[in-house]
C-alpha cells in the first residue's frame, strides 16, 4: 500500500481512500499527522538555518524543559535516533561503573545495533532456548559473534531472574537495560512491584537502571513511564514522539552519571529543526486536559473492543496507559513475558483482523498489537473504529 499525504488522525493512499490511522509512523506522530503548530516552528528555522554546529538558545530551552519535566534528568544529551540513544548508554554505563556486562530482556527491541539486537524476535519458544539459561538470538546476518559476549539475557517481569543473574555475574553487571512498559513484543506492562524491585536490586548492586522511554516516553505521561509509574532510573532513553515527527533522540540521566567522560558524537545531534519540532510538540501536549483526554479516548476504545469480544466470543486481552493501547487476540489475561506472547497470542488471527481492518478504512500496527493515539483522534474517530472492529470480529 502507498499513502500519499496525511493529516490529523488520518492517513490517505494514492487512490484517494481515507484511512484512521493507529500507527503513528511506529509511534512520533502524538500530534497526529502534518500537525499545524509543528509545521510553523519548523518553517520558521528553515528560514533562518537548519545546521550550525554549535548550540543554539533554542537546544538551551529544550534542555532546560526535559530536565523540569524528565523525573531522572539532570544533564541531557542529544542523539538522533534511539538505536544511537541506547548505544551511547550502553558505553555510558559501562564508564561509569567500571563493569562490562548489560542485562536485557527477551523480546525488548533497544535499537539495530550489533549488542543491542539480540533477542528481540523469535518464531517459537524454542527459539529461546532454557528459561533459566536463554541463548543469545543474533538477529541479523552480519552480526559478530562477540555482539553476545557482554550481554546478559533474562525474560521479563521475573525479579528472580534477576537476582540469578546478579548472584552469579554481580560483580560485572554495568546496567539493567528495560522498557518500562514493554511495547515492542506483547505488549506487556510491568506487575505491580516488578519496577520498584528492579530499582532496588539496581541499587544494591551499585547497577545502574536504564529505561528505554523510546516508545514510552511522552505518550504514558510527559515525564514519560517513570512518571506514569513513579519508578525513577538513573538514565533513560526517549525518540520518536519528542518532536512530533522529526528525527531526535535524548538520554536524559542522573548528572554524576553524564558527566563520566563519556562524549556524544554525531553532525547532525541536537540540529535546529529537530529542537524546532521538539519545543513546538512539548508545548502542545503541557496543555491542559491532554493526557486526562488520552486516558478518556483509551479507555473508550478498549472498553468497547472488550464488549465486542464479549459479544463475539472473540478471546482478547485489551487495556491503555496514556496514549497506548494494547490488543492481543487469542488470550483473555495479562501476559508477562515474551515467551507467553510466543505460546498465548493468536498471531495469525491477528494478522487477518489487521488486514481486514485495512481494507475496512482502520489502520492497525502489524505483527503486534500496539495502539497508539494522537491528539487529533475524535471521539467520532473511536466509534467509526469500533464499528469496523465489530463487522470484522463477526466475521470470524
Amino acid at each position: 500500500m502507498c499513502f500519499e499525504k496525511g493529516k490529523g488522525s488520518h492517513l490517505y493512499d494514492v487512490d484517494g481512500n481515507a484511512y484512521i490511522d493507529y500507527v503513528a509512523g511506529m509511534g512520533p506522530l502524538i500530534l497526529g499527522y502534518s500537525p499545524d503548530a509543528v509545521n510553523e516552528a519548523v518553517s520558521r528555522q528553515l528560514e533562518i538555518g537548519t545546521q550550525f554546529c554549535s548550540p543554539t538558545y533554542d537546544l538551551f530551552k529544550l534542555s532546560k524543559k526535559l530536565v523540569e519535566i524528565i523525573p531522572c534528568a539532570e544533564k541531557i544529551v542529544f542523539q538522533n535516533t534511539g538505536t544511537e540513544a541506547n548505544m551511547f548508554v550502553f558505553r555510558l554505563a559501562r564508564a561509569y561503573t567500571g563493569k562490562s556486562k548489560i542485562i536485557k530482556f527477551e523480546g525488548q527491541y533497544h535499537g539495530w545495533s550489533d549488542e543491542e539486537k539480540i533477542s528481540t524476535d523469535a518464531r517459537s519458544i524454542e527459539e529461546l532456548g532454557p528459561r533459566n539459561d536463554p541463548w543469545k538470538r543474533r538477529e541479523s546476518l552480519g552480526q559478530l559473534p562477540s555482539a553476545t559476549e557482554n550481554i546478559m539475557l533474562a525474560p521479563w517481569n521475573d525479579l528472580d531472574a534477576i537476582r540469578r543473574i546478579i548472584d552469579k555475574e554481580g560483580h560485572d553487571i554495568a546496567a539493567i537495560i528495560t522498557e518500562p512498559f514493554m511495547c515492542d513484543s506483547g505488549p506487556i506492562l510491568p506487575k505491580k512491584g516488578y519496577l520498584e524491585g528492579l530499582r532496588q536490586l539496581a541499587t544494591e548492586h551499585g547497577i545502574l537502571l536504564i529505561f528505554d522511554e523510546v516508545i514510552t516516553g511522552f505518550r504514558m505521561a510527559l515525564g514519560g513511564a517513570q512518571e506514569y509509574f513513579g519508578v525513577t532510573p538513573d538514565v533513560a532513553v526517549f525518540a520518536k514522539a519528542i518532536s512530533g515527527g522529526f528525527p531526535i533522540s535524548v538520554v536524559a540521566g542522573k548528572r554524576q552519571v553524564m558527566e563520566c567522560g563519556v562524549h556524544a558524537s554525531g553532525t547532525f545531534n541536537g540540529n535546529a529543526v529537530s529542537v524546532a519540532a521538539a519545543l513546538a510538540t512539548i508545548n502542545q501536549l503541557e496543555q491542559p486536559g491532554v493526557y486526562e483526554r488520552f486516558d478518556h479516548l483509551g479507555g473508550v476504545l478498549t472498553d468497547g473492543i472488550r464488549k465486542l469480544g464479549e459479544k463475539y466470543q472473540v478471546t482478547l486481552h485489551c487495556d491503555h496507559a496514556g496514549a497506548i493501547c494494547l490488543l492481543e487476540l487469542g488470550v483473555d489475561h495479562p501476559l508477562n513475558d515474551f515467551r507467553e506472547c510466543l505460546t498465548s497470542i493468536d498471531q495469525e488471527l491477528y494478522d487477518c483482523f489487521v488486514m481486514r481492518c485495512l481494507e475496512l478504512g482502520v489502520r492497525f500496527t502489524p505483527n503486534r498489537g500496539r495502539i497508539y493515539l494522537s491528539t487529533e483522534h475524535t471521539e467520532e474517530d473511536i466509534q467509526r473504529t469500533l464499528n469496523v472492529i465489530e463487522k470484522v470480529f463477526s466475521e470470524f
